[in-house]
């Protein structure tokens, strides 16, 4: 059974708040039954608040994670390589943090090596870390960009996103099939719109 650990989660950037404990969890799933209207008590849902904490657990464990710790190891022995990584089709699932509702699609992520260069399925981590917290998908991306940025420091970054949002899709406007793309660049991606240009159609494949 999985366990959420009761630790400090950040709110905003700088203000930790304590985190609930499990049992409180489990009865907010309770209440929040209720007031959908049915009965937490009846045998189909007396194992639900268990389930959803445990899901809960597993889609957040983003808070948990150490970025800095996926980026550390770096490696300086590039033999001269200055082009772009990239790395395609990342699998993005996320909640936006205005309806906790899912948005699910793909990231696009590649930077250019100053000296140094980390091993490709750590950048797919950072994309899963930030991925499993309440966020926007612009936020997302930011963080992204400002994580490889910061630890890396190449040339330059390139991200973009591709999701669709549940928030949209199954409530308000209910329009299906709508994708949001967001991108962030920096240095070179920035400076050189033929690099630019390059990143967006490796992206899609061309």
């Amino acid at each position: 059974m999985s366990v959420i650990p009761v630790k400090p989660v950040l709110v905003g950037d700088n203000d930790p708040a304590p985190r609930p404990s499990r049992e409180k969890a489990l009865e907010a799933v309770r209440t929040l039954l209720a007031w959908a209207g049915d009965n937490p008590d009846r045998p189909g849902l007396i194992d639900t608040p268990r389930r959803v904490v445990d899901a809960y657990g597993e889609w957040f464990d983003g808070y948990d994670a150490d970025v800095e710790k996926e980026l550390s190891r770096t490696f300086e022995d590039v033999q001269g390589y200055d082009d772009m990584v990239l790395l395609r089709d990342i699998e993005v699932e996320s909640h936006c943090e205005h309806h906790m509702a899912p948005f699910i699609g793909k990231a696009y992520v590649a930077y250019i090596p100053n000296e140094k260069v980390v091993g490709i399925s750590k950048l797919a981590r950072v994309v899963e870390i930030f991925s499993r917290r309440l966020q926007t998908q612009e936020v997302l991306t930011n963080q992204i960009a400002a994580a490889i940025e910061s630890h890396l420091e190449p040339a330059g970054v390139a991200i973009l996103i591709d999701a669709e949002h549940q928030c949209m899709t199954t409530r308000g406007v209910h329009h299906r099939h709508v994708s949001t793309i967001t991108t962030r660049f920096t240095g070179v991606f920035k400076s050189d719109a033929a690099l630019k240009d390059r990143f967006l159609r490796l992206a899609q494949g061309r």
